[in-house]
């Protein structure tokens, strides 16, 4: 099945870009990496849209420390997220995630802007941005704004970005010294998306536990967080299993996700420290 697109503009600049979408009467598209957009296309997913190309504007991708954050350009690809020493060093969680993404025909052009945009539930990079607190940025007409990770993602494939407005970056705060970082997750298969996924965060104030393909949105799991934060393993896997509602489907059931999410926790506990490889 071929692709039904209403148009195709490349722009030549992020202002550019802005007014395409503007242009578009809400049937605007940011076509980056276009790994997801096209498939959604090419199976009538989405139809009729103005595709507005930004590969090729300047400044929207690499890697800037700024000090407490690292500065992530939404075009920045997958497998740039997984090599930059930069992420590696302060933001390794990112990079492990990359390990887990498709095959490498998809981390070589897919982009994190592109990914979280998309806002898939069962994908690791928005998850990931739950666990650390990153801060998305977006510009539009009215100029860059700022949110919060745990404000930016709605409901299925949805986020807070509005018709006219682009994911242009991401600041996600450097690892403290003795901060852990872990992702685990279960596929049937090496690429498959993740029956199951769970992202825990280890920092001085606190525990941050994120997880995917158990809602319609990558969630934090608080009440787990707080039992974890007491030191108390086995009431933070009670307290994940019951706060959380995962699906049932043709890859796993509701209570099969339920199970599998507390041996993640389990797993990623034991890894935090030190005990599991």
């Amino acid at each position: 099945m071929k692709a039904s697109a209403g148009g195709y503009a490349r722009a030549n600049n992020l202002s550019h870009a802005i007014e395409l979408l503007a242009l578009s009467d809400g049937m605007g598209r940011v076509l980056a990496g276009g790994q997801s957009l096209i498939a959604a296309m090419n199976m009538r997913l989405s139809t009729g849209d103005m595709l507005v190309d930004i590969s090729r504007v300047s400044g929207l991708s690499g890697v800037i420390d700024e000090g407490e954050t690292l500065r992530i350009g939404a075009l920045t690809k997958h497998v740039e997220i997984g090599a930059h020493p930069l992420i590696r060093a302060h933001a390794p969680l990112l990079a492990d995630a990359v390990s887990f993404i498709a095959h490498a025909a998809i981390r070589n052009r897919g982009t994190i802007g592109g990914a979280l945009a998309h806002a898939d539930p069962a994908a690791e990079f928005p998850a990931c941005m739950l666990a650390l607190g990153a801060t998305l940025h977006i510009h539009g007409p009215d100029g860059e704004r700022s949110a919060a990770a745990e404000d930016f993602f709605e409901d299925l494939f949805e986020t807070s970005i509005k018709e006219d407005e682009i994911l242009t970056a991401i600041t996600v705060p450097k690892a403290e010294a003795d901060e852990r970082q872990v992702l685990q997750e279960v596929a049937r298969r090496s690429g498959d998306y993740a029956l199951v996924g769970l992202c825990l965060v280890a920092r001085s104030s606190g525990h941050r536990i994120s997880l995917l393909s158990v809602a319609s949105t990558p969630i934090l799991a608080r009440n787990a967080m707080t039992q974890l934060d007491q030191g108390n393993v086995d009431g933070a896997v009670a307290a994940l299993r019951a706060e959380i509602d995962p699906p049932s489907d043709t890859q796993a059931s509701a209570s099969y996700r339920r199970h599998i999410a507390g041996i993640l926790l389990r797993r990623a506990v034991a890894q935090e420290k030190g005990d599991f490889a």
